[in-house]
């Protein structure tokens, strides 16, 4: 059986993609009456993407999470019209959608400096209002931090994907022999020669039922949305969480994977995909390996080991199919080319279908 220890429950917790705050916009000043004095707008609060911070940071920064903006001044016979209220400006870090307490989202900030207003001040006094000014708005928001890369790492606990990460980029993340290594997303780069970058999530193990949010899946699966493709990664010798839960082949976990993604949000069906095989250092590897290729190629002959409510309703269809050994280093030179070439490939298509939308929105403008 799998056992995972307080102090690793500690340092997850540590990790925070979920922050709740209460904003407030600025007051309206007071108008004038006798002399038709109009009073200051009250100041905004605006959102600011910035890389040095974190949720944690915040926490630990502002433990009330309240952040008001300034009001605007009254009217006063020495200034007709009021000044407006100071902004409060929060500065978040990238990657954050801000989302209210049910469900509906005001926005995202996904680069460096992204702005994003999420409570107006209230307006001044004046002879439209009978000089009374108006309160600024308020809301609970939750900011919701979903990791951008490149490129995700997605596969039950123990697949090997922290030691994949490992030696094809520059991050180090915590490795061992246990499930559940990876307890917070850890963020990898892998630099070309020709100096161009990719960035590589490490996204913390998934299990069966992850979904429904069955050992905090969705804190994980979250994650894999703002990936621009999906690495599954797969131990070729099978996986079993814990002598009390069933033993999984290769071919099985392609399938529950695929599955818990399907479940989760069926846009990921939509995202190119890449599979690394690992461990291909192990004992009858290669015989394991032609079995699992062949099971990927007749799939509906091999899933009646599986409960229908397991099976997807499509299987991803991968790119490649990379055997690898995050141990030996085999086949990851292979692995990193094809990464590089699939995020070449999407971008191209971007680029062309951006081409005919404008091409078509010049045609439009013409007839």
């Amino acid at each position: 059986m799998v056992w995972v220890s307080r102090a690793l429950f500690r340092k997850y917790g540590s990790f925070i993609d979920d922050l709740r705050i209460y904003v407030k916009g600025g007051a309206g000043g007071m108008g004038h009456p006798r002399y038709g004095g109009q009073g200051g707008k009250g100041g905004d609060v605006w959102l600011v993407a910035d890389g040095r911070v974190t949720l944690k940071k915040m926490k630990s920064q502002y433990p009330k999470r309240r952040f008001v903006a300034g009001n605007g001044a009254h009217s006063s016979i020495v200034a007709l019209k009021g000044a407006k209220g100071k902004d409060c400006e929060v500065n978040v870090p990238p990657g954050i959608s801000v989302v209210t307490d049910d469900g509906k989202v005001f926005g995202e900030l996904n680069k460096e400096g992204d702005r994003l207003l999420v409570a107006y001040g209230g307006l001044g006094g004046s002879p439209v209002t009978n000089f009374r000014p108006s309160k600024g708005q308020k809301h609970l928001i939750h900011l919701d931090l979903k990791l951008i890369a490149d490129a995700g790492l997605v596969g039950f606990p123990n697949a090997g994907k922290s030691s994949l990460l490992t030696k094809i980029s520059r991050a180090t993340p915590q490795v061992a022999d246990y499930a559940f290594t990876t307890i917070q997303p850890e963020l990898g780069t892998i630099q070309y020669p020709d100096y161009k970058q990719i960035t590589v999530a490490d996204l913390p193990g998934l299990i069966e039922g992850a979904h429904a949010n069955k050992g905090h899946g969705h804190k994980f699966l979250k994650h894999v949305e703002r990936t621009k493709q999906l690495l599954f990664v797969v131990d070729v010798s099978g996986f079993q969480l814990s002598s009390r839960t069933p033993f999984r082949t290769a071919f099985e976990t392609v399938v529950l994977l695929t599955k818990e993604l399907e479940l989760y949000k069926e846009e990921l069906r939509a995202k190119s995909a890449l599979l690394a095989v690992n461990k291909m250092d192990l004992p009858d590897a290669q015989e394991l390996l032609d079995e699992f290729m062949e099971q990927l190629q007749r799939p509906e002959e091999y899933m009646h080991s599986l409960s229908a409510e397991m099976i997807p309703e499509v299987l991803f269809e991968f790119k490649e199919i990379i055997p690898v050994s995050a141990h030996t280093g085999e086949g990851l030179d292979k692995l990193v080319t094809c990464l590089r070439k699939v995020i070449d490939e999407e971008a191209e298509k971007e680029i062309e279908n951006y081409q005919k939308q404008q091409l078509h929105k010049l045609r439009l403008e013409i007839q």
